[in-house]
């Protein structure tokens, strides 16, 4: 049987230390390429008007099947 409990190091509660999370994550938001503002408001325009479209055709295709329901019922 393996023993789990492994003795804490310095190193181990270095790197887990908020500072070092803290300074890590910096490191990576260093990294990230961010968009620029135009491209930014043509994909937020781009995602708005899809939303708008796709629920537009649901309520088009529910308020169809209320009619349909009408009918039968």
């Amino acid at each position: 049987m393996v023993n789990k409990e492994q003795p804490v190091t310095k190193e181990a509660e270095k790197s887990n230390s908020a500072a070092n999370f803290a300074l890590e994550t910096k490191e990576e938001l260093g990294k990230v390429v961010w968009p620029s503002r135009q491209q930014l408001v043509s994909e937020s325009a781009a995602v708005i008007l899809m939303v708008i479209l796709v629920s537009t055709i649901i309520y088009l295709i529910d308020q169809f099947f209320a009619w349909g329901a009408g009918k039968v019922f």
